[in-house]
């Protein structure tokens, strides 16, 4: 088996329809399996994926196990000697899974890489980012970037050329290759994470095992960017991401970045509070 395919959807039945269509419509040449582990959709996605879709190996949760570990099941079952993990709210082009599997043939010293992900209008989505320190962590907790708009721009990458290939510190988790060595070496992904930071710390074990983590332009992939997510209600995002973002630190950083960063957030959301309370008076006004 040359590439196993995971998709975690969750309540976006349309595009994980159209997802799945582009897949086995624009791959050939090479012998794949598609695993989707449904995280209990109330729309029906995981009918739908058994019903149109018998072909792939459905998970269906009962609950929302969140991306890492919703990923580890299929994950346990796959067979392929490369493992994607897909966002649902992606559309495979022709010729990009069986050119990635090529490349990752031909550079056997990356152990994760991603491709060209654009936007629905052609538009590169800026994903490669530099792994995160404390003070640009800090930074998007007291919202500073309101502040000073080019304060992240080292943590982004926004100088980075999307037209060049490169070893870089980590890559957006939607379109997430993994080489089968690398999981046999390391495991799995890290299931202290519900959802964020999971790809970065992937990342950093990667790199520490010896591997490279690449990016490469030679395909592209539309990533119409988290259509699942963008369904959380804020305060809950929130939580997901301070928890995550604290984990990472915790198991990653010096006690003493943990503690500031655990100790900023508080801080952080009384100011969301006042600013959204600024932006209602100015509607109100208005």
């Amino acid at each position: 088996m040359d590439l196993s395919i995971i998709m975690v959807p969750w309540n976006v039945r349309d595009l994980a329809r159209e997802n799945l269509k582009s897949i086995y419509k624009n791959t050939s040449n090479i012998e794949f399996e598609v695993f989707a582990v449904d995280n209990d959709s109330k729309d029906n996605t995981d009918e739908m994926i058994r019903n149109e879709f018998p072909q792939v190996k459905l998970i269906a949760n009962n609950y929302n196990a969140g991306f890492a570990r919703a990923n580890n099941q299929a994950i346990k079952m796959a067979k392929g000697r490369y493992i994607l993990l897909l966002n649902p709210d992606m559309r495979v082009l022709p010729g990009t899974l069986e050119t990635m599997v090529k490349w990752m043939d031909e550079h056997p010293e990356a152990g994760v890489a991603g491709c060209h992900l654009i936007n629905g209008d052609g538009e590169t989505v800026p994903h490669v980012r530099r792994f995160p320190t404390v003070w640009d962590q800090l930074a998007i907790i007291l919202k500073l970037p309101h502040l000073f708009p080019r304060i992240l721009d080292k943590y982004l990458r926004r100088d980075f050329n999307y037209s060049k290939e490169t070893e870089v510190d980590s890559i957006r988790g939607s379109f997430f290759m993994i080489r089968r060595e690398i999981i046999d070496k390391i495991g799995e992904l890290d299931e202290r994470y519900f959802i964020w930071f999971e790809e970065v710390d992937y990342c950093r074990q990667v790199k520490n095992a010896g591997w490279k983590v690449m990016y490469t332009p030679a395909v592209q992939c539309v990533d119409y960017v988290g259509k699942s997510f963008a369904q959380v209600k804020r305060g809950v995002a929130q939580k997901y991401f301070r928890d995550s973002m604290l984990k990472y630190f915790k198991k990653w950083h010096l006690a003493w970045q943990y503690l500031i960063l655990k100790i900023a957030w508080p801080l952080g959301m009384l100011f969301t509070y006042l600013g959204d309370i600024l932006k209602l008076k100015s509607k109100i006004r208005t």
